[in-house]
């Protein structure tokens, strides 16, 4: 059974590499290039109005992507395809909402993905062949010796309507919801006392594979639901708006060392020269007299869909705390961090 699993978390971790187009990874090679961050945070775009902006989001795959009144529409259409979308900019920390339809069609794989530089990864995964449910996981670093990572959600009806995806990525919890309601927590303590729990500046990738291609391992398929038939397609997801708050923005990011760790990165607060971001500007943005955190505390608040979004996480000030420190109990600020 493990070599089996081990084929498809394999095949699944080189599909996001690929989609992502990195080719310097900075916890394996020293002098990789600084990742452009998102300023504008809070970000929305809503697709069904047309706009593509282009600013932000790239085509990064094959197969068809239109813009109509059914937001991005992403189509696999035959064998080789992979139409997918990914963002410009990278965020540290925060959250990510996505209104979105799924694809149908065996073995056709439609995914929402806040994927690093070093192999740190946050998905959504929705199966073709299942129209009741919805997957999660979470990979840090690449490390796929874990079998413990994935999770499976009932909701019912993913591809004839509209669900709201939100992650919620803080740095000692991450949380998944659907529709407003928490279905997933992760503690960063529970993935390898935080060894495995992703920490590193992402890009959001949005798009559609087929896991059940013929020419797949055996595992990969046999996760995707089966074999593919493309005759049976065209397959087409819909993404109709995507709300994304950076927990810190920044212009850039980079990797102050090669540990891989949320306190080793660097952020830069504009391209100008002496823009370095300084102490005391992230302690105003980080911390509001109400002990909140802006854009992060409230983040699992959704700004797309309107009722029903929890607010309660149930960390409070407690959370700010762990924004400052991590891990352990000294008063040791990101905002250190910043150079």
């Amino acid at each position: 059974m493990l070599p089996r699993l081990l084929l498809v978390l394999s095949a699944l971790v080189a599909f996001a590499a690929g989609q992502s187009g990195l080719d310097c990874n900075p916890i394996k090679t020293s002098g990789c290039p600084p990742d452009k961050g998102l300023t504008n945070s809070p970000y929305n775009v809503d697709f069904t109005k047309g706009t593509t902006d282009w600013a932000s989001w790239t085509a990064v795959g094959t197969g068809s992507v239109l813009y109509n009144s059914d937001g991005a529409v992403l189509t696999i259409a035959k064998k080789g395809e992979a139409p997918t979308i990914a963002t410009n900019w990278y965020i540290f920390f925060g959250r990510v909402e996505v209104l979105m339809r799924a694809a149908p069609g065996t073995g056709i794989v439609s995914s929402v993905v806040l994927g690093s530089d070093d192999g740190d990864e946050i998905d959504w995964e929705i199966l073709g062949g299942n129209n009741d449910e919805v997957q999660t996981n979470y990979f840090g670093k690449g490390n796929v010796t874990l079998f413990n990572r994935g999770g499976k959600t009932p909701v019912h009806d993913v591809q004839g309507r509209t669900h709201s995806y939100v992650i919620d990525w803080q740095i000692d919890q991450l949380t998944w919801y659907v529709d407003g309601k928490a279905v997933r927590t992760l503690k960063k303590e529970d993935a390898v006392g935080g060894l495995n729990y992703p920490q590193t500046p992402t890009k959001l990738r949005i798009g559609s594979w087929a896991g059940g291609d013929s020419d797949n391992a055996p595992g990969t398929i046999a996760w995707a639901g089966g074999v593919t038939d493309y005759t049976k397609g065209p397959f087409t997801m819909y993404v109709e708006k995507v709300s994304v708050t950076n927990g810190y923005p920044a212009a850039s990011y980079s990797y102050g060392d090669m540990s891989g760790s949320w306190d080793s990165i660097v952020l830069k607060k504009d391209d100008g020269a002496g823009g370095s971001q300084s102490k005391e500007d992230m302690v105003d943005s980080a911390v509001r007299e109400d002990g909140g955190s802006p854009g992060v505390a409230s983040a699992t608040n959704s700004s797309l869909s309107s009722p029903s979004t929890s607010s309660a996480t149930g960390r409070g000030d407690g959370h700010v705390s762990s924004c400052l420190l991590g891990v352990g109990s000294a008063l040791v600020p990101l905002v250190l961090y910043f150079r």
